[in-house]
């Protein structure tokens, strides 16, 4: 398949068999040399809703497709990867896409089949190696000892000098080695965390929602862009542009920046976007989504808008201070006449 397939896809919402749309749309997208993020968003549009549609052959041949591309949707590489391990095991070993943090919630989540699958990955990080060890051998950790070899082990280890005692408390008790483990998961962790609370990033408040809420609620389009604008700390223009695309798409990363709650989101992009949830599977799809939408990918998009508008003021600026030819010209022609 090619690009203009893709988009033919993407765009006329062809008709079918869900197995079909499904490969179809993912053959086509991986075809794509260089996906924008509408294309991506318009995959993630298309196969979210048929997922729990199609066979587990249609899965796995996704996740495999799907495997070692950069651009793949972030919302269905995270609905594969919750799948059963012969489903997700392509994206466990190979996909870009899931960061050291998505992968030790995954072991969390899923235990040990998934953690075999992701030791495969090239230059996995060394502390979720040592968990995946932890894992496949407790025994190491918590050696099971009975009391008989426990007091012979405590005659044969112990200290008949004191440079001996002090050597011996140097060594890791049983247990010791897990906890070191957990500690580095959680340091790996800190820094998400950190970034997901500085200030400046969008971090919700109270007061925040309550102004999104009651702006929605007026019906007035440009005082919940405006409220919108102030709670990202973005332009006004682009504010603008997220509401009133066809499509959710956008205000469901600005909502995820904002971290509120699925119920809050849903109220602001059901008063936003009423003609998109006139059943329930259209609800169900939306919270879906918001669900599977980690925040800090949501955080790269608000950065991205930022950047993006720094960009077209610097361009005006520039546009609007280089002199015009015309006025150039009758200068230049008055200097010849005097």
């Amino acid at each position: 398949m090619s690009a203009s397939d893709f988009r033919q896809i993407a765009i006329g919402r062809e008709t079918g068999k869900p197995e079909r749309l499904f490969r179809a749309a993912v053959s086509a997208f991986c075809a794509l040399p260089r996906p924008s993020r509408r294309e991506i968003a318009q995959l993630e549009d298309l196969t979210l809703p048929l997922f729990d549609k199609v066979s587990v052959e249609a899965r796995r041949y996704v996740s495999a497709a799907l495997s070692e591309t950069e651009y793949a949707p972030p919302g269905l590489v995270r609905r594969l990867s919750d799948e059963s391990v012969d489903i997700a095991a392509p994206l466990l070993i190979r996909s870009p896409m899931l960061s050291d943090v998505a992968l030790i919630a995954l072991i969390g989540r899923h235990g040990l089949p998934h953690a075999r699958a992701i030791a495969r990955r090239p230059s996995l990080n060394k502390t979720i190696a040592d968990l995946i060890r932890v894992l496949e051998r407790p025994r190491l950790v918590y050696p099971e000892m009975t009391e008989q070899d426990q007091a012979s082990a405590t005659a044969a280890t112990a200290p008949t000098t004191i440079e001996a005692a002090q050597d011996a408390s140097n060594i890791p008790a049983p247990g010791e080695l897990a906890e070191n483990v957990r500690r580095r998961l959680r340091s790996m962790m800190a820094p998400n965390t950190a970034h997901q609370s500085a200030p400046g990033e969008g971090q919700t408040r109270g007061p925040a929602y309550e102004r999104l809420k009651s702006t929605a609620l007026t019906g007035n389009g440009t005082f919940f862009q405006t409220a919108l604008a102030d709670a990202l700390e973005i332009d006004f223009q682009t504010a603008r542009a997220i509401t009133e695309k066809s499509g959710y798409s956008s205000l469901i990363d600005a909502l995820r920046a904002l971290d509120l709650s699925e119920e809050q989101a849903f109220l602001l992009a059901a008063t936003t976007f009423p003609s998109q949830f006139a059943h329930a599977e259209a609800v169900r799809l939306f919270l879906e989504r918001y669900r599977l939408l980690h925040r800090d990918v949501a955080l790269d998009r608000v950065r991205d808008w930022k950047a993006a508008a720094v960009g077209a003021s610097i361009r005006g600026n520039a546009e609007r201070l280089q002199p015009k030819s015309g006025a150039a010209g009758s200068k230049s022609d008055q200097l010849r006449a005097s």
